[in-house]
């Protein structure tokens, strides 16, 4: 009789043993082990200065782990033989800054990288950027130069720039720390549109109310290591960790 044994896919992210070390001294991930499957939203939260924009940053190599192995979609980053380039373009980040060219407008600036990294005509490249900026909900931003907009706008425009280049994996740092308190709504409407179209996402965030109605899953870290990670509801409402604990009834309360 045969029997199919069920497996399980491979993980979009995987991080295996990951640990970074500053200056000899400084250890700000240690010993981290993440997997973080295709369609997945997850949260990472804790203090400052707890390592979790750092390990956020080994995921696409803009830091580079002291120690251990990172693979996305199942490219192995930290093998000297994979062109990091080639994947790096399948992961939009999106910072705390917006990163945009001052220079440029809006269409400028995301239609640049679409035609240096993925080859695009200027037709096509300029149709996926207004494409995004629609979805983003500011097509009419498209001739504007950054300084003409407020800081929700450029955000957005920085996630439109990011989802132009059609990235199997979305990366946010604290996209909204930045921002006026009236303007986070608007960035994150639109993060969570994209959950729910199921992107793969992770997001370092002190949202928690985003947290709760986006994440799959909630990782809280504190000195580099994985204290606790879970739905949100079950870390929020009852986390099974005393640093956890403290943590929330501080922010939460």
């Amino acid at each position: 009789m045969d029997e199919t044994v069920a497996t399980q896919p491979e993980p979009m992210i995987r991080l295996s043993g990951i640990s970074k070390t500053f200056d000899k001294t400084i250890h700000a991930v240690r010993d981290l082990d993440l997997d973080v499957a295709e369609g997945e939203v997850l949260v990472i939260v804790g203090p400052s200065g707890s390592g979790k924009s750092t390990v956020l940053r080994c995921v696409n190599l803009l830091e580079i782990p002291t120690t251990g192995t990172v693979t996305v979609d199942g490219f192995e980053l930290t093998d000297t033989a994979t062109d990091i380039d080639h994947v790096r373009a399948e992961v939009g980040m999106v910072f705390q800054q917006f990163n945009l060219f001052p220079h440029l407008t809006v269409i400028q600036n995301i239609t640049l990288a679409q035609r240096k990294v993925r080859g695009r005509s200027k037709s096509e490249a300029t149709e996926m950027a207004m494409r995004q900026l629609t979805r983003v909900g500011i097509p009419e931003k498209a001739d504007a130069y950054p300084r003409q907009l407020s800081g929700g706008q450029q955000q957005r425009v920085a996630i439109a720039r990011a989802l132009a280049m059609e990235p199997r994996v979305m990366l946010f740092d604290e996209p909204t720390s930045a921002l006026d308190p009236e303007m986070v709504k608007e960035v994150l409407d639109v993060m969570l549109e994209l959950a729910g179209e199921g992107m793969t996402m992770v997001v370092v965030t002190h949202e928690m109310g985003f947290a709760r109605a986006a994440a799959d899953r909630l990782l809280f870290i504190d000195e580099g290591e994985v204290v606790e990670i879970g739905p949100p509801e079950e870390v929020f409402s009852n986390p099974a960790e005393e640093r956890t604990r403290a943590f929330f009834d501080k922010i939460l309360y």
